[in-house]
C-alpha cells in the first residue's frame, strides 16, 4: 500500500484542503450572527443518570477512526446510555445518537467533502467557518434538537471568553456540533446568546471527566490522537505540540474504564484511502477488545 505524502497530523489540514472546494465555498458566504432563539444550544441536566457513556475525542481527519469503532460496537450489539463528543467526535457521536447505524455513518464519512461543511465567512478575523455543517447534519437526523434524538448526546465546546468547558445537551444539534467543531484559530467561532464558542481541543480533547461529572458510571473513551512515540523523524518539528496534547489528554484517558487508541500512522489527509485505513484501524482495535467491551456494557 502506498504511503501518504508527509503532512503534519494537525487539524489545520482543513486550511490546505479548503482550496479544493473554493468554488463551492464562494456560493455560501454568510455573515456571523448571534444565535439566541429558544432552540439555541444550551446545557440542561440529563433526564437520568447514564450507566455507560461513549466518549469520542477531537482529532480532525483522524476522527474517521471513530467510525470504525462504531462499526465494531454495532457488530457486538452494544448501545450506550450517553454519547459525549469533542470536535469531530461531536459530529460522529451526534450521527450515532440520531439513530444512524455504523454502515450509514461510514457511507457519509466516505462521501462528505469540505465543500459540504465549510463556508467563507467574511466580516471577521476568520475567513472560513463550518457554516454548512448544521444544514448537512440536520438533513441526516430524525429530529433537529439534541434532546429529541434517540440517545442522549453531549456536544462539548469551549466558551472562548472564559475558557470554560461546556457540554451542550439541548437545542439545535447542527449548531451545537458546529460550535464543538469550530477549530480555534482555523474556523470562525459560533456566537450563541452573545458568547463565542469553539472546539474544546485546547483544553479537553477527550472529555471523559465531563462524562463522569454528568453521572456516567462506566466510560469507553476513543482517542483519535496520533501516537507521538511512533512518529517518524520528519515529524520532529511537531513533537512539542504532540506532547502538549498528550498532557491534556492523559488525565481523561486515566479516568476511562476502557480506552481505545488505534494506530494508523502519523500523517493524515482526506483521501478515500486514508479514510478507509482509519476506519479499518478503529474497527480492528475495538474488536480486539471485544470481551472487555462486552463486560463494560454488561
Amino acid at each position: 500500500m502506498p504511503h501518504d505524502p508527509p503532512r503534519p497530523a494537525r487539524r489545520h489540514t482543513l486550511r490546505r484542503f479548503a482550496a479544493l472546494g473554493l468554488g463551492s465555498l464562494l456560493g455560501g458566504c454568510t455573515l456571523p450572527e448571534d444565535h439566541g432563539g429558544p432552540d439555541a444550544p444550551r446545557e440542561l441536566p440529563l433526564a437520568r443518570r447514564p450507566r455507560v457513556a461513549w466518549v469520542f475525542s477531537s482529532g480532525g481527519p483522524r476522527g474517521f477512526v471513530h467510525v470504525g469503532v462504531l462499526k465494531a460496537l454495532d457488530r457486538l450489539g452494544l448501545v450506550p446510555d450517553l454519547i459525549v463528543g469533542a470536535s469531530v467526535g461531536a459530529l460522529i457521536g451526534t450521527l450515532r445518537a440520531g439513530g444512524l447505524d455504523a454502515a450509514r455513518i461510514e457511507a457519509l464519512a466516505l462521501s462528505v467533502g469540505l465543500h459540504d461543511l465549510i463556508r467563507l465567512q467574511p466580516g471577521g478575523p476568520h475567513w472560513l467557518g463550518a457554516g454548512g455543517l448544521p444544514e448537512w447534519l440536520e438533513a441526516q437526523l430524525p429530529a433537529p434538537r439534541l434532546q429529541d434524538l434517540p440517545l442522549p448526546m453531549v456536544c462539548v465546546a469551549q466558551r472562548l471568553d472564559d475558557g470554560a468547558l461546556v457540554g451542550f445537551t439541548a437545542g439545535e444539534a447542527g449548531l451545537a456540533v458546529q460550535a464543538a467543531a469550530a477549530v480555534v484559530g482555523e474556523l470562525a467561532p459560533v456566537r450563541i446568546r452573545g458568547r463565542l464558542y469553539g472546539d474544546a481541543d485546547p483544553i479537553s480533547p477527550l472529555p471523559v471527566r465531563l462524562a463522569r461529572a454528568l453521572g456516567a458510571q462506566r466510560v469507553l473513551a476513543v482517542d483519535a490522537s496520533a501516537h507521538e512515540d511512533r512518529a517518524p523523524a520528519a515529524a520532529a518539528r511537531f513533537r512539542e505540540g504532540d506532547l502538549a496534547k498528550r498532557a491534556r489528554t492523559a488525565p481523561d484517558a486515566a479516568a476511562a474504564d476502557l480506552l481505545l487508541h488505534p494506530d494508523f500512522g502519523y500523517w493524515v489527509n482526506l483521501s478515500r484511502a486514508f479514510r478507509e485505513r482509519a476506519i479499518a484501524a478503529g474497527e480492528q482495535a475495538a474488536l480486539a477488545q471485544a470481551e472487555a467491551l462486552r463486560a463494560l456494557h454488561a
